[in-house]
């Protein structure tokens, strides 16, 4: 007699339709799984374990993912790039109990655990396939903390509420420069997997051309990043080669110089800018093509989501949302269940704009200043793609602003010319800034750093 209770929602593996997973390597038919495992027929022994997902390759991690929902008791899903003396604490927290890597996964100490498992991109056909006894608790990273990340729980059903069923019966093909480890990959990930489509996937390390080449290939569709992936794809000139349908972005603001720049790259795409956070879950999306949202979007109920401005933060509930810290006294919600984003917002207009992060002000001279407000003036140049703006340490007001920018590919500026395109810049700045927000000095760059979460890396320290 069996004695599990089976969740109360179909697992993973019993969703999945339809589709491949693809990247450099490997070319994987995701409907295999119904009958097959990628698990080198292991999986019974996962049952009720706590497990690491520690695989070097985003495509075995999907595929353990599928297998792993309604079998093991919790998923913790670590990013190719968390810290190794992190692991100890990470692993303790969540107290794992066996970890699934691959041929890529780096090696460690922390994953020599008596229950370890490998997964594979080739799936053994079996009739050893345990059924989906309960709700699996998915656990991720949070993302931009110094110190050991915390950790967040979320149910399937909340990383899925924002996931609408498939409107047509059209192909579609999901490419994402995000790493599905993440939570703005993952959410990618699950559209494929419920939405029966395929996944093409980038490699740690690949250049873009050829991740380009590949999302080519396979006649990608729909295609995801943050705004920061998408100004290096508009330098890129392999980016013609893809004719998506819709491009979406997500995870930084998008300003109205990267929404426009898409819209003349795709003139017959449908461009849209999302948000969502680890914590909050996925909250809305604008598809109007201009930077921010609608005054109408707050103080109402839009399908089970609710937000309001609280000084100054956006913040969140929703049935979305992470669950709880785990491992943690951390408090993920307010009194009347909200989520503070930390998302600074003012209202222009009919219209909210993010101004940027409350924990990234610098402080000059006691004014506040926002770096990516002075970023959104400095890319509305024509020759300019991406900058980023940070502090400078100042004996007068304790700190001032400059920016690196990055030029246009294309935009060739001769060495006699460097000093004219600044000077234009530093104009288009006071035309449109107050005095103390304008850059003491820019500098031409050949790039600037994006992090793993494919984010601009901002390292400058916060001005109190």
């Amino acid at each position: 007699m069996r004695t599990a209770l089976l969740t109360k929602a179909p697992s993973l593996r019993q969703r999945v339709r339809d589709g491949f997973f693809r990247d450099r390597s490997a070319n994987v038919r995701v409907a295999d799984l119904v009958r097959g495992t990628s698990l080198r027929c292991r999986l019974p022994e996962l049952a009720g374990k706590s497990v690491a997902i520690a695989t070097g390759s985003q495509l075995t991690a999907g595929l353990a993912l599928i297998e792993l929902d309604g079998v093991a008791r919790r998923l913790l899903i670590l990013p190719p790039d968390v810290d190794p003396s992190h692991l100890p604490a990470l692993f303790a927290s969540a107290e794992i109990d066996a970890v699934v890597t691959d041929g890529e996964t780096a090696a460690h100490p922390e994953f020599d655990l008596p229950l370890r498992v490998d997964v594979g991109a080739e799936i053994a056909l079996t009739d050893r396939l345990p059924e989906p006894a309960r709700d699996t608790e998915w656990v991720m990273l949070t993302s931009g903390t110094t110190g050991v990340p915390k950790l967040l729980a979320h149910s399937l059903a909340a990383l899925t509420g924002a996931i609408k069923p498939a409107a047509s019966n059209d192909l579609v093909v999901w490419g994402t420069f995000y790493d599905i480890r993440r939570y703005g990959g993952l959410q990618i990930f699950l559209r494929a997997v419920l939405g029966g489509a395929s996944l093409v996937l980038s490699r740690a390390g690949e250049p873009i051309a050829d991740h380009l080449d590949r999302l080519a290939q396979y006649g990608v569709t729909h295609l995801s990043g943050t705004p920061s992936h998408w100004r290096r794809a508009l330098m890129s000139p392999d980016l013609h080669k893809i004719v998506p349908r819709y491009v979406r972005l997500s995870g930084e603001i998008a300003d109205q110089t990267v929404l426009d720049s898409l819209r003349t790259a795709f003139p017959s795409a449908s461009v849209g800018h999302a948000y969502a956070s680890t914590e909050a879950g996925v909250a809305f999306e604008v598809t109007d093509g201009l930077a921010g949202m609608p005054q109408s979007y707050f103080d109402v109920d839009r399908d089970g989501v609710e937000m309001k401005i609280e000084d100054g933060s956006l913040r969140i509930r929703s049935p979305r949302r992470a669950s709880h810290y785990i491992g943690s006294d951390a408090v993920l919600t307010d009194a009347d269940g909200f989520v503070d984003s930390g998302d600074m917002l003012e209202l222009r207009g009919d219209r909210y704009v993010f101004a940027g992060r409350r924990g990234g002000i610098i402080n000059i001279g006691g004014l506040k200043v926002h770096p990516e407000e002075i970023e959104a003036v400095i890319n509305r140049h024509p020759k300019v793609r991406m900058s980023l703006v940070r502090p400078k340490a100042s004996p007068i007001t304790g700190a001032i602003v400059i920016a690196d920018v990055v030029l246009e590919s294309g935009a060739a500026v001769e060495a006699d010319e460097i000093g004219v395109v600044k000077g234009d810049i530093l104009k288009l700045c006071r035309d449109t800034l107050p005095r103390h927000k304008v850059p003491a000095a820019i500098s031409i760059v050949p790039s600037l750093d994006v992090a793993a979460t494919g984010k601009l890396a901002r390292r400058h320290k916060v001005q109190g």
